[in-house]
């Protein structure tokens, strides 16, 4: 049996720094990094450890002698069990300043790059109530308080419709009021729970796979739609249309209501059927004249200010003139390709997910936009010598991958092609630095900028601009 590792304690720690995925950054008396969840940079603590490794431990602060002037009250009465906005805490200009520091150490640590003087990163306007899509689970035995567990009173309300407890994949939190998504989202998530617990709607239990109530998805357009999506385990059509019904009657500016039953073992709903309720299957999101249809299983920015943001730098670092070859690769529902089809001869978006490419030719068809054409494929097996020499060698070409980055072969393949300017568009700056190594040798950053698209966390947008040496 392994030996269960002692937990230290560490006396007056000072967090010197914010480090990767939200946590902040103390010092071990033999010099050792401590990572911490529960502290903002300038805070003076005691910690107790949690795990201890070689290099470095993780803990958490059990007592704070003083607080960093960096604080801010949290809006969230939810703050600290909610795990989905781990710097609310923290002020939004600080937020940015560690934001931006982790976009540049990232590239010059992991990619070992020269860089030109990086640009101040963009902040949001809007720090809360920014996002256009919100997923809530349901479940028939929520997270319990530590004053709940440990008083004398019998529990009878365990039924939840929030969000997971980090690490607990059965354990869901109640939510009063979330400060992410505008209203009527609030009004509608707690009309949803109420109704069904007066109605004797069944919540999902996860670990049993059993319930009626399985998710509940809103999504919001700039436009004012509104897609309600909720998805069933049980195929029970009189309780199911008593809560539509309801919801419908409710809120009559729903524009789209549709629901999904989903028996599988997890709630994706991707391989599943998506049924109309009410109104339309779709809403439509507007950005400089363009309009773009999202269907429930459609992917589109979260944050639509923010990507009308990342779109123009884009745009503004492809330095395009109307004669221009353009690849869009990861172009997802074509957004991006769309964007700046007017500005060149003629783009080409490479995605993998059909219904993203299908969505994104019934876009390019409505915009009236003739001059983009959509393939769907594996990047990298797509992405080949017969697909350049069909639809020609790009001048620009534009990538903007998932978190894990680019897939080897295709950084290959864009080194083999050569084009004058990659635009490199990145959620993660420790995959997008390791990319760019890889390219370093043929290509030189001319432009980096951050885009804060997630305020409240320390997730962040990057933007580079590679020029052909």
């Amino acid at each position: 049996m392994r030996k269960k590792q002692r937990r230290q304690v560490f006396e007056n720690v000072v967090v010197i720094d914010a480090g990767a995925k939200g946590k902040t950054i103390g010092k071990a008396p033999d010099g050792r990094v401590i990572f911490l969840t529960n502290t903002v940079p300038g805070d003076v603590v005691d910690v107790m450890t949690t795990k201890k490794r070689k290099a470095y431990f993780e803990g958490v602060a059990t007592h704070f002698h003083s607080l960093s002037d960096k604080r801010v009250e949290p809006e969230c009465q939810h703050f600290g069990v909610c795990g989905g906005c781990k710097w609310q805490d923290m002020g939004y200009e600080h937020q940015l300043f560690y934001k931006q520091k982790e976009v540049e150490n990232n590239l010059r640590r992991i990619g070992h790059l020269e860089l030109p003087k990086v640009s101040p990163i963009i902040g949001s306007k809007k720090q809360y109530f920014y996002r256009n899509k919100m997923e809530f689970s349901f479940s028939d035995s929520r997270w319990l308080t530590l004053g709940e567990i440990q008083s004398d009173k019998e529990i009878t309300d365990k039924n939840a419709l929030g969000f997971h407890i980090p690490g607990m994949w059965d354990k869901i939190l109640d939510i009063k009021k979330c400060h992410l998504q505008q209203d009527p989202s609030n009004a509608i998530r707690l009309e949803t729970r109420n109704f069904a617990i007066e109605n004797n709607l069944s919540f999902f239990n996860p670990r049993h796979q059993h319930g009626l109530l399985r998710t509940l998805m809103i999504r919001t357009t700039s436009t004012g739609e509104i897609m309600v999506m909720v998805q069933f385990f049980e195929d029970d059509t009189p309780k199911r249309d008593i809560l539509l019904h309801h919801l419908q009657k409710k809120f009559p500016e729903i524009t789209s209501l549709v629901y999904v039953i989903n028996q599988k073992a997890n709630d994706t709903i991707y391989d599943q059927e998506i049924i109309c309720h009410a109104g339309r299957d779709h809403i439509f999101e507007e950005m400089e004249g363009l309009r773009f249809k999202i269907n429930a299983k459609s992917f589109y920015q979260t944050n639509s200010e923010q990507a009308y943001e990342l779109y123009k730098v884009t745009r503004d670092f492809a330095g395009l003139n109307g004669d221009e070859l353009v690849y869009d690769l990861y172009t997802g529902t074509g957004t991006i390709a769309q964007f700046i089809a007017k500005n060149t001869k003629k783009v080409v978006g490479i995605e993998s997910v059909p219904e993203a490419i299908a969505d994104a030719k019934a876009n390019a068809e409505n915009n009236g936009i003739t001059n983009a054409e959509f393939f769907v494929g594996d990047m990298k097996n797509i992405f080949n010598a017969d697909f350049i020499q069909v639809n020609g060698t790009p001048d620009v070409l534009i990538t903007d991958p998932p978190r894990d980055g680019m897939h080897k072969n295709v950084v290959q393949q864009i080194l083999d092609i050569s084009p004058k300017k990659v635009v490199y568009v990145s959620c993660n700056s420790a995959t997008q630095a390791r990319d760019l190594a890889m390219m370093a040798a043929f290509y030189t950053v001319t432009k980096v900028q951050p885009v804060d698209m997630f305020p409240q966390t320390h997730h962040v947008e990057n933007v580079v601009l590679l020029e052909r040496k």
